[in-house]
């Protein structure tokens, strides 16, 4: 595990505990730690180690320059985008770091700086492919592992949350907000599509998702293991990177549809085309935690005024202040609702409208699963790529002949 991975995770954990102590969760915040001192002592990993120390630094400086902040409760839109942002800096240095790497070894030299291997997020198809593997034939992916553990940290974000990986996690969503922002600055008018339009367009990402599953569960189990064997899954993130900067004039023209769809309509990418989404909304169906609403602290029941601000509030543009609890496979989670309603008590996120959870203990649920999942697996032996840089190294010079 990269400094820039083990900096990110720490930074994230230790956030975690503090502010599960600061909350009075004295238990929650002391497993955590113990979790933590439990993988230290287990990888005997030195960047680990100092990552750790880095982290306690940097929140023991924080406590110090602004007494109290870790202890207060911040708005929670203001909470989502420090977490939002955060996420994308990191995943931002990563680029960088994967970027240095991957020219070293085209140039033909070894890397003197590491391999990030969390870029195997960005390989869902052999994420789908290993978790196979190992669901039918007990066999455990050496080359892209942190793939599948990714992947399998995301779809239970899904299971438990709904789509708060969507709304609190994911840099596409943020980027897509900024770039219709942008488009509001200049043309100021909405587009919405039409309601019978906007069914079958968002149907494209569950069209999306099949022909993704499709190419997944489609592949023999016995021919998985020539597969992850195969000189292209070796080098398989290389060639995604490969497509993403030599587009040819056919997939310029498909980025360019989808820049447009995203500026045309808020969340437009996330609506209408990232299988992602489609598979996270079909899960979010289980999830037990909920939009809720209170109907006898709700302004239009008990004090008989018309109040629809959460639904005025909702990216997706769903219908919120009618509803008793949103089963909406588009609700990201984001909590624009809850911060926009007028009475506290009339509309949360939880298990039952007498149960809401702080939007604190939202963000705490995604960032111990994005982070504590891939440290338990980094100390299991099942992060770290097991591809030599001698291997990558050739396979780069012939990347235009490696085929599937």
């Amino acid at each position: 595990m990269t400094l820039t991975e083990s900096l990110t995770l720490m930074q994230a954990l230790l956030y975690g505990v503090s502010q599960l102590w600061w909350s009075g969760r004295r238990f929650g915040a002391g497993l955590t730690l113990l979790l933590i001192l439990t993988a230290l002592l287990i990888s005997s990993s030195p960047m680990l180690l100092l990552a750790t120390l880095t982290a306690v630094g940097s929140l023991a400086l924080l406590q110090q320059l602004r007494p109290g902040l870790l202890q207060s409760e911040p708005r929670i839109n203001n909470l989502r985008s420090g977490c939002q942002h955060l996420l994308a800096l990191s995943l931002f240095l990563v680029a960088i770091q994967y970027t240095i790497n991957s020219l070293m070894l085209k140039a033909g030299v070894t890397p003197w700086i590491g391999r990030p291997d969390v870029v195997d997020a960005f390989l869902p198809i052999a994420g789908g492919i290993e978790l196979k593997a190992i669901a039918t034939l007990g066999l455990w992916d050496q080359t892209h592992p942190a793939a599948a553990v990714m992947l399998a940290v995301v779809l239970l974000t899904g299971l438990l949350c709904k789509r708060a990986f969507c709304g609190w996690a994911c840099p596409l969503g943020l980027a897509g907000e900024y770039l219709y922002r942008l488009r509001k600055r200049f043309i100021k008018r909405e587009f919405m599509p039409p309601a019978w339009l906007d069914w079958p367009l968002r149907m494209l990402k569950y069209l999306l998702l099949a022909a993704l599953l499709y190419i997944v569960l489609g592949m023999p189990s016995m021919g998985i293991p020539g597969y992850l064997e195969s000189n292209y899954h070796k080098i398989a993130d290389l060639k995604m990177a490969l497509f993403f900067i030599t587009p040819g004039l056919i997939t310029l023209a498909c980025f360019g549809l989808i820049l447009a769809i995203v500026a045309w309509r808020r969340q437009g990418f996330c609506r209408y085309l990232c299988p992602y989404g489609a598979l996270l909304g079909l899960l979010s169906f289980l999830s037990p935690l909920k939009i809720r609403r209170a109907p006898e602290h709700c302004l239009i029941e008990s004090k008989g005024m018309k109040c629809d601000k959460c639904t005025r509030a909702c990216p997706a543009g769903i219908i919120v202040h009618t509803k008793n609890t949103v089963h909406s496979d588009e609700c990201q989670a984001c909590m624009r609702c809850v911060a926009a309603c007028p009475k506290k008590a009339a509309l949360g996120f939880g298990l039952s409208r007498n149960h809401f959870w702080s939007a604190k203990s939202v963000m705490l649920l995604v960032l111990g699963l994005l982070f504590l999942l891939p440290l338990i697996a980094y100390t299991s032996g099942f992060w770290e790529s097991q591809t030599p840089d001698a291997v990558r190294m050739q396979l780069l010079q012939m990347i235009d002949y490696v085929g599937h």
